[in-house]
């Protein structure tokens, strides 16, 4: 189990870096935009990016 949370890390860790590797300057728009916004909307964006996590794992297992 641990190999698989390690391999989860590290696909996240390449799918991260994507970005700013491909289009750095898209990339610090777009951080600087979030950096603008509030606490609930950035809240509300995790809440959305976890849920949507889940209801992936839910339908691939």
């Amino acid at each position: 189990m641990l190999d698989t949370l390690l391999m989860a890390l590290a696909l996240m860790l390449v799918l991260e870096g994507l970005l700013p590797f491909l289009v750095p300057g898209f990339w610090r728009e777009t951080f600087q935009k979030l950096a603008e916004i509030g606490d609930n909307q950035i809240r509300f964006i995790g809440l959305t990016s976890m849920l949507a996590g889940l209801l992936l794992l839910y339908l691939v297992k």
